[in-house]
């Protein structure tokens, strides 16, 4: 005798009816990612026709001018809208005041140029923080044993004003000092760039999720290095404390009325009631930085087979645009442009 495997319970709301099929999925889905809520962070080192994987970030390379132009054009291809550029610089070009930052002519801005010269429509946005110049690894100046504020915010001025006349599109702070984003809308308001946009690192958390990027940029603080000189163990002053979220809407509300804008979130997966928080209070586009070290641990779990980095690479971004991130700042961006092609 067959059984009988007629419902005896009267359920007139089955929720799983919109989840029989992959079409009906398809139309009642929430959230949706494309490679237009991409931006991919790259790297770009001295040097010609080479690139250096970051040994705590597989498959993410340092490049050469000429490489990063050729890897950018692929990038454009699969559709992804804008890269966000990070110097590797010698130590030997690194000083306590960051001087070299403001090289008309050196590795950073011939970049942009080069960028903006073989893909003209490709976004390209700059990073700020004086950390990549700055022999103590820190994100300001470092004077008496603190971050000098307002004199690091002068020299980022005089860095968004080199980017922008180098072609920059968006200029980015990611330093979280207090009015950098005012002093440098007037700024480029005064050299003539009034056009060119401010995406402000409004909440960057002083997290222990950036190992493996200052691994690639050798960023880190040089406290341990230097025992003679007071530099700051690390970066609590300035980023943002891990256990506060209404302090983000501070930010937010402060980097919105000094003329940001888009607003970003650093980082993501940990903070991801804070890009809900954020996108909530914000009338600028939100950005959320799916971070180095978020990115290696799903890599790390892929290569010891323990997890699959294409599923939960595009979980991890879903969940990101559905906590309000509207743009997101990822590693994955070109594996993950090739995913959603197929």
């Amino acid at each position: 005798m067959a059984p009988d495997y007629t419902s005896g319970y009267n359920l007139p709301i089955r929720p799983r009816r919109l989840r029989k099929t992959e079409n009906i999925r398809r139309m009642a889905r929430e959230t949706r990612l494309s490679t237009d809520n991409l931006i991919a962070p790259q790297f770009v080192m001295e040097g010609e026709n080479d690139r250096e994987e970051v040994s705590s970030m597989p498959d993410t390379y340092r490049h050469t001018i000429d490489r990063l132009v050729d890897h950018a054009e692929t990038l454009s291809d699969l559709g992804i809208p804008a890269v966000a550029l990070f110097p590797a610089l010698p130590n030997a070009l690194k000083t306590p005041d960051a001087k070299h930052a403001l090289d008309p002519d050196h590795l950073y801005p011939n970049a942009v140029r080069a960028l903006k010269d073989a893909v003209p429509e490709l976004i390209v946005i700059t990073d700020t923080a004086l950390d990549p110049y700055n022999s103590d690894g820190h994100d300001g100046i470092v004077r008496d044993g603190s971050i000098d504020n307002d004199a690091t915010i002068d020299v980022m001025c005089q860095m968004a004003v080199l980017h922008a006349e180098a072609g920059a599109d968006i200029i980015a702070p990611s330093d979280m000092m207090d009015g950098r984003v005012g002093a440098i809308r007037d700024a480029l308001d005064a050299a003539g760039h009034t056009d060119v946009a401010i995406l402000s690192y409004t909440a960057k958390y002083s997290s222990s999720y950036y190992g493996p990027f200052r691994d690639a940029l050798d960023s880190a603080p040089k406290a341990d290095e230097e025992p003679d000189k007071d530099i700051p163990k690390n970066k609590d002053t300035y980023q943002m404390d891990p256990a506060n979220g209404e302090e983000a809407v501070r930010e937010l509300m402060l980097d919105l009325d000094e003329g940001a804008d888009m607003v970003m979130v650093k980082p993501a997966l940990p903070y991801l009631d804070v890009i809900h928080r954020v996108k909530q209070h914000s009338d600028v586009p939100v950005a959320a930085y799916n971070v180095s070290g978020e990115y290696a641990m799903i890599k790390a779990a892929d290569q010891n087979g323990w997890l699959d980095d294409k599923n939960c690479a595009l979980e991890a971004l879903t969940g990101i645009r559905r906590a309000g991130a509207d743009v997101i700042l990822t590693y994955f961006a070109e594996d993950a442009a090739r995913w959603l092609s197929e």
